[in-house]
């Protein structure tokens, strides 16, 4: 029995949130931003956009985004200032 269609698991956003998803099961405590789901959905786009080639569960990923920080779209801009307000972190202090 199939709960989902075909169409939705071939669309590059579910591809998107499931990486995402498995990015966050197997990611250390250091990582612990990629439980956030505001950031998952809110820079899954700029990840497959800036850093499709890099393995998301490393340590390239972050440097990745990291470094397009200035090319980041304003969704994901929102949800790390939104992360950074809940958690006291200054993910974006550097702009």
């Amino acid at each position: 029995m199939r709960l989902v269609p075909d169409q939705t698991l071939r669309s590059p956003r579910a591809v998107a949130l499931v990486a995402l998803t498995l990015m966050t099961l197997t990611a250390g405590p250091a990582l612990a931003q990629r439980d956030d789901q505001g950031l998952q959905l809110g820079c899954a786009d700029d990840y497959f956009r800036l850093c499709i080639g890099v393995d998301p569960n490393s340590p390239d990923a972050d440097r990745c985004m990291t470094r397009n920080r200035a090319r980041l779209s304003q969704k994901c801009r929102a949800a790390i200032g939104d992360y950074d307000r809940r958690t006291g972190s200054k993910s974006m202090q550097n702009e």
